[in-house]
């Protein structure tokens, strides 16, 4: 018999691309069907375990490296994670899968352009940085490098969230059916 490996869903993109969004409505529907996924979000982290980080680059790594020893250790206890994170560059994304393990880390692209995340902009975010009131904004003033070969691509600009939910949850379903 095969040895279960759990994994750890990376959801990266800009900020109003809807990488919570799914990764809450993944956490729900994996739950219906037995599968548990802890969830890690980069807001929350940053409410706690990383309270003490801005968003400068070298800080924003600092931030995904306790992201991702955090889901090294849940993933330990045979718990798949879901994590989503801006993570806006490569070199960032690949820390964490070096941290996390190949065997384990997915990569998934919530992709959306940024007009379409500026309309969104939940958070404000895109309001402030236009406005000069706040720096670091990835893909305003800071870099956001988009996956070059994502294991997992959704558009979310041309796609409803229905849709996409839907196609995640078949796709990570698959995964898992060949990890076991």
């Amino acid at each position: 018999m095969k040895e279960k490996i759990p994994i750890c869903l990376w959801l990266t993109g800009l900020s109003g691309a809807g990488k919570t969004t799914l990764g809450h409505y993944l956490q729900k529907e994996m739950l219906r069907l037995n599968i548990e996924f802890v969830l890690i979000d980069g807001d929350d982290l940053r409410m706690g375990l990383s309270r003490d980080l801005g968003f400068t680059l070298t800080e924003r790594t600092e931030n995904i490296r306790r992201a991702a020893e955090l889901s090294r250790l849940i993933l330990r206890s045979d718990v798949n994670v879901i994590c989503c994170f801006i993570s806006p560059t490569q070199e960032i994304r690949q820390l964490a899968k070096s941290i996390i393990g190949i065997r384990h880390f997915v990569e998934v692209f919530i992709d959306a352009p940024m007009e379409v995340c500026i309309k969104r902009d939940p958070k404000g975010i895109y309001t402030k940085a236009l406005q000069g009131k706040i720096k670091h904004v990835s893909g305003i003033d800071s870099p956001y490098e988009p996956p070059e070969l994502a294991d997992i691509y959704i558009n979310t600009a041309d796609t409803s969230i229905n849709l996409a939910v839907n196609k995640l949850l078949n796709e990570t379903l698959a995964l898992i059916k060949a990890q076991s």
